[in-house]
């Protein structure tokens, strides 16, 4: 297809989308039941014999294995997210240790893997599948153009996605790559909360930002200079504020201000000139309708694939065999397209 002309990567569209894996969330265990099973399975396999010889079941021997890889992906789990659940009340699946939970688009949680694909915008077609564990869309983008070049030797000109894959991280990453990337609405920061006792008429917002002189004056006339860019957050420079020292010292409005710091502090947070200027372009009539575009093709052929083959569960387990299926899935699709967009048009002109 890429020889005739069908594949340009002039523009390529991608999105994600959660199906199921052949596993019940019945199916989850906490650490302490996983080890208590595995030793319970270690001790059946001992008292059957050598588990080299026939009479070992290799079924007993192939749960496990699932249960030996099920507490591998227990401490994978607890590694990479070490604070945002209890130790105790992370789950893994005996059946498909490599399956997480993930919210459905039709709402609820099931075991799923995240599906990625990128499809070229010239004939709809797919020219990138990759299969992920990660529940959201956060950071997915750059692998994905990885597999892209995996397949077609380079990288397309333009990549567009929705605002799921876009933070400043992926921004600056296809800036970097030269990839002119089209994009959602950048994610919001979490603004800092101003320091409790703070009077509201003196908080950032009410006192006066002077952007020439990149000052803020307090309610006294007294300037509050540029002390350092601390760097806190990637693609963010966060400007510090500060009077001069002993302003506040003496100020009649210290209590209401600087709410028992020695001395009143300003953050100012502005995004650097790569990703500002994304977020200039993104509000371009011409970004805009090239985004409008997206949803058209890049979830037609998700659209498709369960619709018409039915993909709305793997049926097989473990990331290698659903990449496996996702794979022949994703050539049935371009197969399809290529009778429709070559092979039918051949036969008819070779009919008339």
């Amino acid at each position: 297809m890429s020889a005739e002309g069908l594949i340009r990567l002039e523009r390529v569209m991608h999105d994600g989308t959660k199906v199921k894996a052949q596993a019940s969330g019945k199916s989850f265990r906490r650490e302490q039941t996983l080890r208590e099973h595995l030793e319970q399975a270690r001790g059946r396999v001992r008292t059957m014999g050598d588990p080299r010889q026939e009479e070992v079941s290799g079924r007993q021997a192939r749960a496990r294995e699932r249960l030996e890889q099920a507490l591998e992906e227990m401490q994978k789990l607890q590694a990479a997210q070490p604070g945002r659940k209890p130790r105790q009340e992370r789950r893994v699946s005996e059946t498909d240790p490599e399956a997480r939970f993930m919210k459905q688009p039709g709402g609820g949680y099931a075991p799923s893997p995240n599906l990625q694909i990128s499809t070229d915008a010239a004939h709809v077609l797919i020219v990138g599948v990759s299969v992920t564990q990660s529940a959201n869309d956060e950071g997915q983008l750059p692998p994905a153009l990885d597999e892209v070049r995996r397949n077609l030797g380079r990288l397309p000109q333009q990549v567009v996605a929705d605002a799921g894959f876009t933070t400043r991280e992926t921004i600056l990453e296809m800036a970097e790559r030269g990839v002119d990337f089209i994009g959602g609405t950048v994610e919001a920061g979490k603004r800092s909360q101003p320091r409790p006792g703070i009077d509201p008429a003196f908080r950032a917002a009410a006192l006066g930002y002077e952007a020439e002189r990149d000052t803020y004056r307090c309610p006294t006339g007294k300037e509050l200079l540029p002390r350092g860019i601390p760097r806190r957050r990637v693609g963010v420079l966060h400007h510090v504020y500060q009077p001069q020292a002993g302003d506040c010292h003496s100020c009649a409005f210290r209590g209401k201000c600087c709410a028992g710091a020695a001395a009143r502090r300003i953050l100012r947070a502005e995004d650097v000139p790569v990703v500002a200027a994304f977020v200039a372009k993104m509000r371009t009539e011409a970004a805009k309708a090239i985004y409008r575009l997206r949803g058209a093709v890049a979830e037609f052929p998700n659209a498709w694939l369960k619709a018409k083959i039915g993909l709305r569960q793997f049926r097989v387990r473990g990331l290698k065999k659903v990449r496996c299926e996702a794979l022949w899935a994703c050539l049935a699709y371009n197969f399809s397209q290529w009778v429709r967009l070559r092979w039918k048009v051949r036969l008819a002109e070779a009919q008339s």
